[in-house]
């Protein structure tokens, strides 16, 4: 399977094209947020609101950590960065993703929302869109520069009796 992500993403150009995509999603699941935080009100919910604006925030820092020139900044520790807030990035829209979903159906923190008004849509699509290309972002961080792991040759049998003999 690890030759086939390397194939899929082994270009640079296709990791850093994934890298902004989610980077920029990620900051539009944040703008979204802020939108309904401040726009639709939801800043006086009492925790809905709080945690609205805990998105705006989380998103946009990660989503500019994705933009930022990580192996010049950090160097040897660029990689790890990378896989970290792409899977930051995975969390926040997978988890905003799901609390909509769950907001549908049922309360949640006390607050259900009513109907798929174009505010709903964008962001169910967006936050949809932002995990997806983040966690292949994820995937081809993980897979790009590993060594190729080659089975190794079996050990030569130094137990038989013509090595024995003196």
């Amino acid at each position: 399977m690890s030759r086939n992500v390397s194939a899929l993403f082994g270009s640079p150009r296709t990791r850093i094209t994934l890298r902004v995509l989610g980077a920029i999603l990620l900051l539009f699941v944040g703008a979204d947020h802020y939108y309904e935080y401040s726009v639709d009100d939801y800043s006086v919910l009492p925790t809905i609101g709080t945690l609205f604006l805990l998105n705006f925030i989380s998103a946009t820092a990660i989503g500019l950590l994705l933009l930022a020139p990580l192996d010049r900044i950090l160097q040897r520790f660029a990689r790890i960065a990378l896989q970290l807030a792409a899977l930051s990035g995975f969390g926040i829209a997978a988890t905003s993703l799901v609390a909509l979903l769950v907001s549908e159906h049922t309360k949640l923190f006390g607050f259900m929302e009513s109907n798929y008004r174009p505010a709903i849509i964008v962001a169910i699509t967006s936050e949809a869109s932002a995990a997806v290309i983040l966690l292949l972002v994820f995937t081809a961080s993980w897979s790009a520069n590993r060594p190729v792991r080659r089975p190794r040759a079996p050990l030569a049998d130094h137990s038989s009796p013509s090595a024995s003999t003196s």
